[in-house]
């Protein structure tokens, strides 16, 4: 429970925590350095690491290489059973709610069990939103799903609540990789007002964050150079959700 607890700490004391999500597959080795030293610069709080299909990425890799030169906490994002790995410090125990395909709603997780139980890897239960983002994704298409409609936020908000029930202690909401349109603000916070647990959402680029909101995002230069290392569509930022008293989004970093 060490870095769920964390989380639930870093929300209390600063109103959301920040995290950048890496794909394996688009990360450079040349470039890793750099970035890990400007996430550092920022205050990051953690990492999300995996994807729905990974190609050429060697996981276990990039794991070693970020802890030999970070102090950030990996968690990974699974696309895959084969994505359960020790090395990190925990795993989102994803489950895809907002679909109908048994074998991601419950099906992996039953492969996945005794291997994080073997591993002692931290799960953290999380229930999994795709919404509809203008295009097809890799998650969409991997997983066989039908993403929630975008203008539909009162079928949100009725799947996270169902995840609340559940007992699950995140949700996350998310077009997937390759989406045109970014998670609308107005579903995220309808979805914030009326869960008391804490989510991932997909924000608008940096750059917008950085123009519209500075009190939002990391230090300025950081933010343009972690957009000039990897590009705004390698990395994703992502803001923590948490309920407050007006209904709305709860502010990042």
């Amino acid at each position: 429970m060490k870095i769920y607890n964390n989380i639930l700490k870093a929300i209390e004391e600063k109103g959301a925590a920040y995290f950048i999500l890496i794909d394996p597959d688009k990360i450079s080795e040349n470039n890793l350095s750099r970035f890990l030293s400007l996430a550092e610069e920022a205050g990051v709080d953690g990492f999300l690491l995996g994807g729905s299909l990974l190609l050429s990425g060697d996981l276990k890799s990039v794991i070693k290489r970020i802890k030999e030169e970070s102090q950030i906490p990996i968690i990974i994002f699974p696309g895959s059973v084969s994505q359960v790995l020790p090395e990190a410090d925990a795993l989102l125990y994803i489950s895809l709610i907002s679909g109908r395909n048994a074998d991601h709603i419950i099906g992996n997780h039953v492969l996945a069990a005794p291997m994080i139980k073997k591993s002692g890897i931290e799960p953290i239960s999380t229930g999994y939103i795709l919404v509809e983002s203008g295009k097809v994704t890799t998650a969409e298409y991997m997983s066989g799903s039908k993403p929630i409609p975008r203008n539909k936020p009162e079928i949100a908000v009725a799947t996270a609540l169902a995840a609340e029930f559940m007992g699950m202690k995140m949700v996350y909401l998310e077009g997937g990789s390759g989406a045109e349109l970014t998670v609308p603000n107005e579903m995220v916070k309808y979805v914030s007002s009326q869960c008391s647990i804490p989510g991932f959402a997909l924000q608008l680029s940096m750059t917008w964050m950085l123009n519209r909101n500075k009190s939002a995002v990391i230090p300025e230069n950081s933010a343009k150079n972690l957009s000039y290392v990897f590009g705004a569509a390698i990395l994703s930022f992502y803001a923590r959700v948490q309920p407050s008293k007006h209904g709305g989004l709860s502010p990042s970093r």
